[in-house]
């Protein structure tokens, strides 16, 4: 069950990660982003929304030049048959990454970067929560082992995927250029943590 759940999400999050930037325009996705921004200043402040933007901006330069440049062969050195060829190569990479589908994928990228910024912006009120979670789970496991109570290998298995595909439904949202309630970004890695803690709560334990 895990292990199918495990392999249901990837596939889904893949074709969303496909589908989307061909279904929606690249300014949607920009239009989107202006939206949570000015929602997320209105939340926290400014320089906040700011520092997030600027985080997103950041990852997206990275990915840039870890991804192959459609300019990178028109400075190929040789003769003139290797610039006619280098040249040729150049035109077919920048038709290829300079496409409508493409830019939507780099503005998808962006806007994924700067929920994710928000995210981790209200990750450290959250910590306390993720380890009052994590340590009742434990606590509970151990009880469990040292009063000889059996642990349930089907609640285990149920919180794990459910955990699985909570995180796979925040991962798909992250991409997705709706409207959607800031806190969600906060609530969504809780959620998951709590599902986490139910399943480590019946792992077994031998006493």
């Amino acid at each position: 069950m895990i292990r199918a759940t495990a392999i249901a999400c990837l596939v889904a999050l893949l074709a969303m990660a496909l589908y989307l930037p061909s279904a929606y325009p690249p300014e949607q996705f920009f239009a989107q982003l202006r939206k949570e921004h000015a929602a997320a200043a209105q939340l926290w402040d400014q320089q906040a929304a700011s520092h997030m933007l600027d985080v997103a901006l950041g990852l997206q330069d990275s990915a840039r030049r870890v991804a192959p440049s459609p300019h990178a062969a028109a400075s190929a050195p040789g003769g003139p048959l290797d610039t006619a060829v280098a040249h040729e190569m150049s035109s077919v990479s920048a038709r290829l990454f300079g496409n409508a589908y493409f830019r939507s994928v780099e503005a998808l990228f962006l806007l994924a970067m700067f929920r994710l910024g928000m995210m981790s912006h209200a990750l450290p009120w959250l910590l306390p929560f993720f380890a009052a979670a994590f340590a009742d789970g434990h606590v509970s496991r151990l009880l469990k082992a040292r009063e000889f109570r059996q642990h349930d290998p089907e609640v285990f298995a149920l919180a794990l995927a459910a955990a699985i595909s909570a995180a796979c439904a925040t991962a798909v949202a992250l991409l997705a250029p709706l409207e959607l309630p800031i806190v969600a970004w906060a609530v969504a890695p809780l959620v998951v943590v709590l599902l986490l803690s139910r399943a480590l709560a019946s792992f077994h334990l031998r006493a």
